[in-house]
């Protein structure tokens, strides 16, 4: 489960889908689907079209994973902050109902403002 006191999810770049869609399209609902994957080292973020589902890769193997699934619906608000020319990261937070906040950390390559469009476009 996410940490919704230290929320943050670090340095996660855009990657295919295909690596991960095995693992979470047992989670789907009718007509779900991805709209882009995030991931870091070993841990990764789906956006859906009804949700954020983040999924922490655990263990030695890696065969042990906890999914998180943030519905669309239970944004409170939510801040992005662009890349620099110094610093290369940009950032994304979010304030769910009744949860706290989340603090997704992205690579200078990830479009930012796409995803915070995307979100605008499901919660207003």
């Amino acid at each position: 489960m996410i940490d919704f006191n230290k929320a943050a999810i670090f340095k996660l770049k855009k990657v295919d889908e295909n690596g991960v869609i095995e693992d979470i399209y047992p989670l789907f609902i009718y007509e779900e689907e991805i709209i882009g994957v995030y991931k870091g080292v070993r841990d990764y973020v789906a956006f859906t079209n009804k949700r954020i589902i983040a999924v922490d890769v655990q263990g030695m193997t890696g065969k042990k994973k906890d999914f998180s699934s943030l519905p669309y619906s239970k944004i409170q608000a939510f801040s992005v902050e662009t890349a620099g020319h110094f610093d290369l990261d940009s950032e994304l937070e979010i304030w769910f109902s009744g949860l706290g906040k989340v603090k997704f950390d992205f690579t200078g390559g990830s479009d930012i403002l796409k995803i915070g469009n995307l979100i605008s476009n499901f919660i207003l």
